[in-house]
């Protein structure tokens, strides 16, 4: 079973966001339903700070032992930070992918839309496996 905090908002890409409720900036990951399904994590390429992105945009990508997946901006703005803790040790993304294996920061523009609460996240991947 996954692990799905209360606290953040969802993508139906299996991307995370953390920090809607303080401002204008968002820490944003992938999930712990994403990583399971990846497997160990072996390469992650982020995004350029400074890059102006649109919620949805293909931004990067992680590599696994078993796929390449991309990783979408789950908002718009400008990339203003990226972990390159993750990008030099992969592996990150596995052990704690809400903590430490976050992937980047973004000062968001406008609204966010489309995304999901822990719940409507938590039935998402409850039909998937």
């Amino acid at each position: 079973m996954s692990n799905i905090p209360d606290e953040l908002s969802y993508t139906k890409e299996h991307e995370w966001v953390a920090g809607l409720d303080d401002g204008l900036t968002v820490t944003v990951g992938i999930t712990d339903f994403a990583v399971e399904a990846l497997g160990e994590v072996v390469y992650v390429q982020l995004p350029e700070v400074g890059a102006s992105v649109a919620a949805g945009d293909s931004i990067g990508e992680v590599e696994s032992t078993k796929s390449v997946s991309e990783i979408y901006s789950p908002v718009g703005g400008e990339v203003v930070e990226v972990n390159q803790n993750v990008a030099d040790t992969p592996a990150l993304v596995n052990s704690d992918p809400y903590g430490e294996g976050w992937m980047f920061r973004v000062r968001i523009e406008g609204e966010p839309e489309d995304l999901l609460s822990a719940e409507e996240y938590t039935a998402l991947t409850s039909g998937e496996s």
